[in-house]
């Protein structure tokens, strides 16, 4: 017992060896291009950093650019004039546009009678209608509109850019030192410590310096706009042609002074620790590798194996499960080492723990791996056996149990069609229970498929059973009644051979009574004959009626399941999470947030999606923060929402308006968007689950955004309201303001 124990052990021992080397080389590869020979001034991180600092300084000092010299340099070209002239279209269709927008209006105030609205629509209409035809006639009209917009832009970009970036600013001026020199004006910038007489060369010695960015030649220059088209406003600057771009050159440093808690020199700590843990674990992962495979060649550790009762019924499962088995080893072990890699390089005490979790389950499926892969290579050694146990195989029984039911080919087409339509309205049913306007689809299709199918399917089983009891009457002996004959079908073939063998019998019986060896073999070729038929069902059925089907093989079944219904598991969740809502059951964990920074941290979220979708936003804030005392996850997730509804519902090449703004104790926001979709009047069924606007389901989504954003701000005490104004869509959003 003792020996076995310390055999096991030592098996065990060698396959974390095993596994901790394979990680090991794996993380030496997967992140060599990181650690190996490198430093942290090297990396991504660090240049990124080095390149914000520089898009500041560019901002806030190098330009010199101030918002009235912005505005005064405006220029408006002949190409914008012609852009905004014919943005909606000619003057016709502008024209055309306004009137269909005002008439409907104007007629029904003057059929009520109401001569003062129908007033004042028609002054409305009239004066943007002059206003539309100055624009085709006088440029400077047109003008004075772009450089109105022009000089908005400019403000946005003051308030908003200035204002959100300053703070930044004079956070990084305390991590870096510069020097920076202008190439036109010999005019310097730094925030060194330097006198008229001082060597700037001086202070950026490696004695004082972890490292030095050189801004001349091959590194580049830094110009006066780089900070305007690092933050997104090169278009705002493109629009006047006043502002001098100029280039400078010098230096940036990391000093060794800098503060220890500030970010750069927190991430070069982090890195040099990283990097120690890199090349320890690739070292030691290499040697631990080497002397672990050169212990597994000793034999003696797989003979206890061969000898084992494990191995025995091992080797009684079928081929093809076995491989599978070991299969899905190989993958569990290269899931659990790329596991361990996500969590490399192992700065905090959960990642060690998750790290070590992962290298058992690897261990334990490397083990898994190497064991049946030994049990594998021996058996197929061994060919004779092999060419036994292919026979066993479930994918030989399958093939088997499919050749039978195509034995007569037009019964093997039948089954797999009417297969098809029960697998096919069985799915239907489950889509109609989780999204009742499939019924519109699957009703007419069960009535024109599905009952005819049900109908031919009852009338062939009513005919077999007719020919099963003809069989009975026949073996007691009643030869009277013969089987009707219909069309050409197998069964048609069959109920014919009975009959033909009935009057054979009779014929026989009316000549003489046949001995009973001859009756015997009578009964024996009848039964023979119908078992034939029943063969292939029998035979396909019972490999799941089967009792001793082990727990792996369940798994495997299980597993092309679970594949195949995870997006419902999707809608499943956001249904339960919407419940929950609804009931009031979810906790919230409430604090002092401002809405305004919130929803344009969303909307950044969503940048790269805005600009691939081709729509324009339009988004008001308001001058000063807006606080509210919510739960800044769950309100997230109703911008979220709101966001990505927008993205998916919107009419191309639209505007979107979203405004923030304060009403008394209130915050107001409102979301606005043209569909692409026609909407329903009744705006109460968008709050209905698993309603959606794209009543043809083009669209992905569980159709469950708008319920738990209500649900999430309702629980707020909070009001979410749907307006829908032809194919105006807003979506209105109140909260109590602090």
């Amino acid at each position: 017992m003792g020996t076995k124990w310390r055999s096991s052990l030592a098996f065990f021992f060698i396959i974390m060896m095993l596994t901790y080397g394979i990680s090991g080389v794996f993380t030496g590869i997967a992140n060599g291009d990181r650690y190996l020979f490198k430093n942290y001034f090297q990396s991504v991180e660090y240049q990124e950093r080095v390149n914000y600092f520089a898009n500041l300084l560019s901002l806030y000092e190098l330009n010199g650019l101030t918002k009235e010299e912005a505005k005064k340099n405006l220029t408006v070209s002949s190409e914008e004039i012609e852009e905004h002239r014919y943005r909606y279209g000619s003057l016709s269709e502008q024209i055309m546009n306004i009137e269909g927008q005002y008439d409907a209006d104007i007629s029904a105030a003057k059929e009520n009678g109401n001569t003062e609205v129908e007033k004042v629509l028609t002054e409305e209409k009239n004066k943007k209608i002059a206003d539309i035809t100055m624009n085709f006639k006088d440029d400077e009209h047109v003008r004075e509109k772009v450089l109105a917009e022009k000089e908005k832009e400019i403000d946005r970009f003051f308030e908003e850019n200035y204002k959100y970036t300053q703070a930044e600013y004079e956070a990084n001026k305390n991590q870096f030192v510069y020097y920076l020199k202008s190439l036109d004006s010999e005019e310097v910038y730094t925030n060194l410590p330097l006198s008229a007489k001082d060597d700037p060369k001086a202070f950026f010695t490696k004695k004082d310096m972890y490292h030095v960015e050189n801004y001349s030649g091959a590194r580049g220059y830094i110009y006066s706009t780089d900070g305007f088209n690092y933050f997104g406003s090169g278009e705002v600057m493109n629009s006047f042609d006043g502002m001098q771009e100029k280039k400078f050159t010098g230096q940036i440093a990391l000093p060794k002074n800098a503060p220890s808690d500030s970010v750069t020199i927190i991430e070069l700590r982090d890195f040099q620790k990283s990097q120690t843990i890199y090349y320890a674990h690739s070292i030691s992962g290499v040697l631990a590798l080497m002397i672990s495979v050169l212990l597994l060649k000793k034999r003696r550790l797989f003979d206890p194996i061969l000898k084992s009762v494990w191995s025995d019924r091992y080797n009684r499962m079928p081929l093809d499960v076995r491989f599978a088995l070991a299969g899905t080893a190989l993958i569990g072990s290269l899931i659990s080492l790329f596991g361990v890699i996500d969590y490399y390089p192992f700065q905090y005490g959960y990642e060690w723990l998750y790290s070590f979790v992962f290298l058992l389950i690897g261990a334990f499926f490397i083990s898994a791996l190497i064991i049946q892969s030994f049990l594998l290579v021996h058996q197929v050694k061994n060919e004779g056996n092999l060419k036994k146990e292919w026979k066993t195989t479930l994918l030989y029984k399958m093939s088997k149990a499919v050749a039978d039911a195509f034995l007569i080919q037009k019964v093997g087409i039948q089954l797999v069609i009417l297969l098809g339509i029960v697998f096919g309205f069985g799915i239907g049913v489950v889509a109609v229970l989780f999204e009742p306007a499939f019924v519109l689809i699957y009703v007419p299709a069960f009535i024109l498929i599905g009952i005819p199918a049900v109908l031919f399917m009852f009338k062939r089983i009513g005919y077999f059973n007719q020919i099963v009891a003809n069989s009975n009457d026949i073996m007691l002996g009643n030869l009277e009644t013969d089987l009707p004959v219909k069309g050409k079908s197998a069964l048609a073939a069959l109920a014919s051979n009975m009959n033909a063998l009935k009057h054979g019998v009779k014929t026989s019986q009316q000549k003489q009574v046949k001995s009973e060896r001859l009756k015997t073999e009578l009964i024996t070729n009848v039964s023979h004959d119908l078992r034939t038929p029943l063969t292939s069902i029998i035979s396909y059925t019972d490999l799941l009626k089967n009792p001793a089907l082990t727990e792996d093989e369940r798994a495997s079944y299980i597993e092309i399941i679970d594949r195949k219904s995870q997006r419902l598991k999707i809608l499943i969740e956001d249904l339960f999470e919407a419940s929950k809502m609804a009931s009031g059951s979810i906790e919230l964990i409430k604090q002092k947030v401002d809405v305004s920074q919130l929803l344009q941290q969303a909307l950044a979220e969503y940048n790269e999606a805005i600009s691939e979708s081709g729509l324009h936003f339009r988004v008001t804030y308001p001058d000063e923060p807006v606080y509210a005392v919510v739960d800044g996850q769950k309100m997230w997730r109703v911008f979220e929402n709101l966001l990505g509804n927008i993205l998916k519902y919107s009419m191309e090449n639209t505007r979107v308006y979203i405004t923030m703004k304060q009403s008394g104790s209130q915050t107001v926001i409102s979301f606005k968007n043209v569909t692409k979709y026609e909407l329903s009047e009744n705006t109460d069924e968008l709050f209905e689950r698993f309603k959606r606007g794209d009543s043809s389901r083009h669209t992905e989504g569980s159709g469950l955004g708008l319920t738990i954003a209500k649900s999430i701000v309702d629980l707020h005490g909070g009001q979410l309201e749907i307006d829908v104004d032809g194919d105006l869509f807003k979506v209105t959003m109140m909260l109590d303001a602090v």
